[in-house]
């Protein structure tokens, strides 16, 4: 029903019940939900001003009952912020109490929408205070509250600051409270310093002390009754739970989140002690908890990403997704060495309706191409048996999933190099559901096990085998009629029904078989061949009209076989062809659209309009703007390479090209000041600037301007002018997460201090070739504690003999350290005492050449000053099994 027939009906009825009207003329109409878009004022307003204007309680219940109703039932997705806004400012000037509660409640459960509304910094401050301290408040995570109460306080400071400048910090005390800081990631809290600084501060302060002993932590707030404080925000209508980068989290947070709140304190505090520290005790309490049924469940929710939680007992979390979660969907685990293959088992066996899991870690720094001097490994102490892992004797808990339940349709390992083909058999249990698998860098897998997996799971659509032994075994899997005596009444061939295949770097495919499988896969989507043996003849076989990412990079294919590819494909929106040589030849067989006399590469993008990310090199020549309007006007990611120079012109007018531009990465091209300044000015939304050897006449004159939008730079062999009041230039300027150095040599041990206090929230740190940086050592950068990346070569001789240990226990995020022992302000380094169970992943020292004696020594001073030739590295690696020491005849 038409929202204004409500209202002529209430009216109506006030009319009645003021003038006493025939009832027949005013029967009873129940009020039905109306159709918000009809709206063009408040008709809840109008409505309620009716009702008091007359003075009609009768009205005003049946107002508040049809209020309070569509409320509970309509979602926020069609119910504006400004409209919650307009009824709430009425019912505060009218006194109208029960609609303010009703306002106020629905933004509360409808928070994490109301966050991306242009209105959301319009919220009277009364109604946010109100909905944050609501019980319904339901968000994704803590940092999603406090980056809406940060964006909100920051967005009303100037006219906060005119009228009373004292309210500013009132306001951001008074929401800020309502925020578990305790349940913050590190690297957000890190971020918060730069414009919250004693905030942010007091937030990584509280991480860091959990991190030491949250256990005595925890105890005591059970004892004070302030573990509320401590549990994960948890309602009814909860979608998602990210808890992603919070290494402070114990499988005891998670716990507590799903208690009652009329436990005993004695229950309390065993709970906490028991998944603090997990052991045989803590399965035996989950029984207790299960048949008591002593916990909540939350049927709505439907994710969660405990990504990057090192100090999480996985088979604890496990139980409580069971307990928990019914309807859970998906389950992020990405960045956890600690989650194994056994966990993987134990969370299908336990939770079968999960659709998709993900358990990404960062890719082996040794792969089968590098040449290995020696390679020795140890098995970790926490790699141990399934049942003992889990303090369970059971033998039931040993069983394999029943194929039958099993719900999995997507399941990301990506590098997991400690998984191997028995490891992929098993998952092979999953032949009635699995559609999408992601095994990208698992090195241990060969084309055999690849292709057994094949003809078990053929329902199979979409693949990600980058970098792994697929071979052309696999392939005739692939383009095999009816695997593994498949009995349906028509030949089933899996290769015409795949959507999504990877194949980058599989050099185990041959041009014969890659040629067969191009030929068949007709429907696919996304299509990655790059570094693989692809031909004009293959890819001429390709038939497909339905792409819409396409890298084709680092092969020897030429417009021969692309041009058709390009114009068949009117939705690609992804095209990559950097490294592919022949582009540039010209060749008769191609037709020529318009006789443009520069190759016939940019004839066939001006068929495409809906292109988003590009990577160029041979074969791209525009030499006028013209030429890439309107191909490039909705690009957001750019990589012009080796194999073409951009001209000034065309260079500078890439914010107009590409109003949409977000990423930019320029390899050997000729740039300027001009350049640069036009694309950190008017690329309004460009994040990544990376260049990459650029010849030109670049001065510090460049980054003179403010970037707000910038998050990643790097500056490789482009800046060796780059002194410490540019840096300090810089940190004002841009707010990076990422940066990257190469070749600074006039940056000094002061540099380590205007980095760590302009960009706290740093996850990555490169910097080589750079002057005198760690000449005093590298205390400074401990002070960025969202680092996950650090590469220092070059630096300075100042790093001292601990700095892995260091580095792992002042840094709770670091994945991945890169060293030289050229920095070594003694003989060396020592190795990690117990890295085990934290995020580390790898630690690279290279070696600028053969030294007698140990093996991580470093030449004495007076030494010869040579020019330094990097001769191996010495590698330490962690996997979920295995500690790995590995010497690489070359530095990685």
């Amino acid at each position: 029903m038409c929202v204004w027939a409500a209202i002529w009906r209430l009216l109506c009825k006030c009319c009645a019940t003021f003038l006493s009207l025939p009832r027949a003329l005013t029967s009873r109409t129940t009020i039905s939900s109306p159709c918000w878009r009809c709206y063009p004022k408040s008709p809840t307003s109008l409505i309620i001003q009716g009702a008091l204007f007359l003075a009609v309680e009768s009205l005003l219940v049946e107002c508040q009952r049809w209020f309070g109703t569509i409320a509970s039932q309509t979602s926020a997705m069609s119910v504006p912020l400004d409209f919650i806004i307009e009824v709430w400012y009425f019912a505060e000037e009218h006194g109208v109490t029960f609609v303010q509660d009703i306002c106020q409640k629905f933004l509360a459960q409808n928070f994490a929408h109301a966050i991306s509304g242009r209105s959301f910094n319009k919220i009277p401050y009364d109604l946010l205070c109100s909905a944050i301290k609501c019980p319904h408040l339901t968000v994704d995570s803590e940092k999603q509250l406090c980056e809406a109460i940060l964006y909100w306080v920051s967005e009303n400071m100037k006219a906060c600051e005119q009228s009373n400048p004292n309210s500013v910090d009132g306001h951001l005390f008074i929401l800020s409270k309502q925020v578990k800081i305790c349940l913050l990631p590190l690297g957000f809290a890190a971020g918060t310093m730069r414009h919250w600084f004693d905030f942010g501060n007091k937030i990584i302060c509280t991480i860091l002390d959990l991190l030491k002993d949250s256990l005595k932590t925890l105890l005591d707030a059970v004892d004070d009754g302030n573990l509320d404080r401590y549990c994960i925000r948890i309602t009814e209508y909860s979608k998602n739970i990210v808890l992603s980068g919070c290494p402070q989290v114990t499988t005891a947070f998670l716990y507590i989140s799903v208690l009652p709140n009329d436990l005993s304190v004695s229950l309390k505090r065993r709970i906490v002690s028991s998944y603090t520290q997990v052991d045989h005790q803590t399965f035996v309490l989950y029984e207790e908890l299960e048949k008591a049924t002593k916990t909540l469940s939350f049927k709505n929710v439907h994710m969660v990403d405990i990504s990057k939680c090192p100090n999480v007992h996985f088979g604890a979390a496990i139980d409580w997704l069971k307990l928990g979660f019914p309807e859970l969907r998906v389950f992020r685990v990405s960045h956890c060495l600690s989650f194994q293959f056994d966990d993987l088992l134990y969370l299908l066996m336990r939770c079968p309706w999960i659709d998709e899991i993900d358990m990404t870690i960062d890719t082996s720094t040794v792969t089968p191409r590098h040449s290995v001097i020696s390679s020795s490994s140890e098995v970790l102490s926490k790699a141990k048996p399934n049942q003992k892992r889990y303090g369970i004797h059971c033998s039931a808990y040993d069983r394999q999933p029943n194929s039958v339940f099993l719900n999995i349709s997507r399941l990301t390992l990506e590098g997991r190099n400690d998984i191997d083909d028995m490891d992929l058999l098993e998952i092979s249990v999953l032949k009635n559901s699995l559609c999408y698998i992601n095994i990208r860098n698992c090195f241990l897998l060969t084309d055999d096990g690849i292709s057994n997996l094949l003809m078990k799971c053929t329902k199979i659509h979409s693949m990600v085998l980058s970098y792994t032994s697929f071979g052309n075994r696999s392939i005739q899997m692939l383009c095999a009629a009816n695997p593994s005596g498949h009995n349906s009444g028509h030949a089933h061939v899996m290769a015409s029904y795949m959507q999504e295949l990877h194949l980058d770097g599989c050099k185990g495919i041959d041009s014969v078989a890659l040629s067969q499988l191009v030929s068949i896969i007709s429907i696919t989507k996304f299509l990655s061949l790059r570094e693989t043996s692809l031909t004009d003849g293959a890819l001429c076989k390709f038939v497909g009209s339905s792409l819409e990412y396409l890298d084709v990079s680092e092969t020897v294919i030429s417009m021969v076989s692309l041009a058709p590819v390009i114009q068949r494909n009117c939705k690609l929106n992804c095209l990559k062809t950097a490294g592919c040589c022949s582009l540039l030849l010209q060749c008769a067989n191609v037709e020529h659209i318009n006789g443009n006399k520069y190759g016939d590469f940019l004839q066939e993008l001006g068929t495409t309009y809906c292109l988003e990310d590009v990577e160029m090199g041979w074969g791209f020549c525009p030499i006028r703007i013209e030429d890439l309007v309107p191909s490039f006007s909705k690009v957001r990611k750019m990589k012009i390479g080796l194999g073409t120079s951009l001209a000034e012109n065309v260079l500078c007018a890439l914010p107009m090209i590409c109003p949409f531009l977000e990423s930019l990465i320029l390899r050997f091209q000729v740039i300027s000041d001009r350049v640069v300044r036009r694309l950190l000015e008017s690329a309004t939304n460009l994040q990544v600037l990376c260049l990459h050897y650029c010849l030109g006449s670049l001065t510090s004159f460049s980054f003179q301007t403010k970037a707000p939008a910038l998050r990643v730079l790097r500056l490789h062999w482009v800046t060796s002018w780059l002194t410490n009041d540019d840096l300090t230039i810089l940190t004002e300027n841009c707010n990076l997460a990422e940066l990257s150095l190469s070749g600074c040599k006039l940056l000094d041990s002061s540099s380590q201090d205007i980095i760590s206090s302009g960009w706290p929230n740093l996850a990555l740190l490169h910097l080589e070739e750079c002057g005198k940086v760690t000449v005093e050592g590298v205390s400074s950068f401990f002070n960025c504690k969202a680092l996950e990346d650090v590469l220092l070569r070059h630096t300075g001789r100042g790093i001292g003999r601990s700095i892995i240990d260091d580095a792992i226990r002042e840094l709770p995020l670091l994945r991945k350290l890169a060293l030289d022992l050229c920095d070594a302000c003694e003989d060396g380094y020592d190795s990690p005492n117990d890295a085990e169970g934290k995020m580390i992943r790898s630690v690279r020292m290279s070696r600028c050449k053969k030294m007698a004696g140990s093996c991580l020594e470093v030449p004495r001073q007076g030494s010869s000053t040579s020019r330094p030739v990097h001769k191996d590295t010495v590698v330490l690696e962690w996997s979920s099994r295995m500690f790995t020491t590995t010497i690489v005849k070359e530095r990685v």
